[in-house]
């Protein structure tokens, strides 16, 4: 580590002791790092996810199974019910296959990079914080806000996705070898609060002075692409509805929204537009459409209701009947309960009650 990245990091750790976010996975600055659960936990949380969205999931999250060994041992329904409206839903069954995983040794998580990466479902990225933030490993953390200062920081002209393998480099360069878990939070702190991808508040940054993206104009890093549009893509909903109940199929394992309760549909995907018949003969009528936007498309969601009386082709083993006045506690996925609060909302106009 040269003297130049010594002193940036010196200077960051500064800053970070005096204005380090309280988070409930953390500790305090310079204190004995946290649970290594709590670490892993929120860490797999926050992908792609905000802060302020993770509190609540993780509080109940740690409520319900507070160790690694009671995560392992809970119903997988009930965990992937709880993780609904996070999205990214094959971080839920990444989650509980780790779990199991760490359980099986014993409950102990493994202390190196290197290690935690055979886990299940640990990238480069959660391996390296976790590493770093729960046994002080110098190991190397870059998330969107890291890459964010980093870029910045050195005028990296390179657009992304190319440009990370440089600043990769930097990031490591600037890595100390005691407190990276502390100099992990203090980036990621940095570029949350102060280094923010619009109107970065350069005159409060403990590393002003050294940052030549601020000179060329900060907001310009990192440089990115031109967006693509994503593909339009086109599926329906199915509402079959008894006595105050809606039916409901889980949804295979593998693949979009994999394990979760949903409203059967007609095989939309990534790839293209739903074409699979409606779960019953008989009369359908469209009620209306939601639209909802995955990373690589939009989907348009057309909910239809049935409205015939032929309901002897459903078996227990297909689906089951859920009570539409606890539908909320079914753990839909986001989309699937968009579609539910449209019908529940035709219902309230209408004045209907099931």
């Amino acid at each position: 580590m040269d003297a130049s990245a010594q002193t940036i990091s010196a200077a960051l750790l500064d800053w970070y002791d005096a204005h380090a976010r309280v988070l409930p996975w953390r500790s305090a600055p310079g204190a004995p790092p946290p649970d290594p659960y709590r670490v892993w936990l929120s860490e797999v949380m926050l992908q792609q996810t905000t802060v302020a969205a993770v509190g609540p999931y993780f509080d109940k999250f740690t409520r319900a199974w507070p160790t690694v060994e009671a995560l392992a041992a809970a119903d997988e329904g009930e965990v992937m019910a709880a993780w609904a409206g996070l999205g990214y839903y094959a971080r839920a069954r990444n989650l509980i296959a780790c779990a199991r995983a760490v359980a099986a040794r014993g409950g102990t998580f493994p202390d190196t990079e290197a290690a935690l990466r055979e886990l299940p479902g640990l990238g480069a990225y959660t391996a390296a914080a976790v590493a770093a933030i729960a046994f002080d490993r110098p190991a190397t953390v870059v998330d969107a806000n890291v890459e964010r200062v980093v870029a910045r920081l050195n005028a990296i002209e390179e657009p992304l996705p190319a440009a990370r393998k440089a600043i990769r480099a930097r990031a490591e360069a600037l890595t100390p070898p005691r407190r990276a878990g502390d100099f992990a939070q203090a980036m990621m702190d940095l570029g949350a609060t102060v280094c923010t991808p619009r109107g970065p508040r350069c005159l409060l940054c403990p590393l002003t002075q050294w940052c030549a993206g601020r000179r060329a104009g900060a907001e310009r890093f990192p440089v990115k692409p031109p967006k693509k549009a994503k593909p339009q893509r086109r599926g329906r909903a199915f509402w079959v509805e008894r006595g105050g109940q809606v039916w409901l199929v889980r949804r295979a394992g593998r693949g979009m929204l994999g394990g979760m309760l949903a409203l059967p549909d007609d095989g939309w995907s990534a790839r293209g537009d739903g074409s699979a018949a409606p779960p019953l003969d008989g009369p359908w009528h469209p009620l209306g459409t939601v639209r909802h936007g995955f990373t690589h498309f939009d989907l348009d969601l057309q909910l239809m209701l049935y409205s015939g009386s032929d309901l002897a082709r459903f078996a227990p083993n297909d689906g089951e009947w859920w009570d539409i006045a606890r539908l909320d506690q079914a753990g839909l996925p986001t989309l699937f309960a968009k579609a539910a609060g449209l019908m529940l909302a035709l219902r309230d106009e209408t004045g209907e009650s099931g």
